[in-house]
């Protein structure tokens, strides 16, 4: 069974940094492209990051230049650097792992950018 356990959310000022993890179990971890999802109150989620398991990288437009995402598979986690935090950023950030054909969710870690 596919587990995927988030860390690293918390509240941070505008301007600050974060850097959440996602490490995952059940599976060939290198072998599957994984993803950053965020949900913000009243939003659908919306796809933040992903990396294929070749460690090609895509973003969205409104992280672009801020956010990092990567993967360590000695250590069967991804991990997703934001700098640069703006209140916009605030939501529910999500873990994915897309695995012959049906997506895996972690329970999310809240992130809040205020002043």
């Amino acid at each position: 069974q596919v587990q995927l356990v988030e860390s690293g959310g918390g509240l941070v000022q505008p301007g600050g940094s974060l850097r959440l993890s996602c490490a995952a179990s059940g599976t060939i971890f290198n072998t599957y492209p994984m993803g950053w999802y965020r949900q913000a109150p009243g939003k659908q989620r919306e796809l933040v990051a992903g990396i294929t398991n070749g460690g090609s990288t895509n973003y969205a437009d409104s992280v672009k230049g801020r956010f990092t995402i990567s993967r360590d598979n000695t250590k069967n986690t991804v991990y997703l650097q934001m700098n640069s935090l703006k209140p916009e950023d605030t939501a529910v950030y999500y873990c994915n792992a897309f695995i012959v054909g049906i997506h895996y969710w972690g329970n999310g870690t809240l992130v809040t950018v205020s002043s």
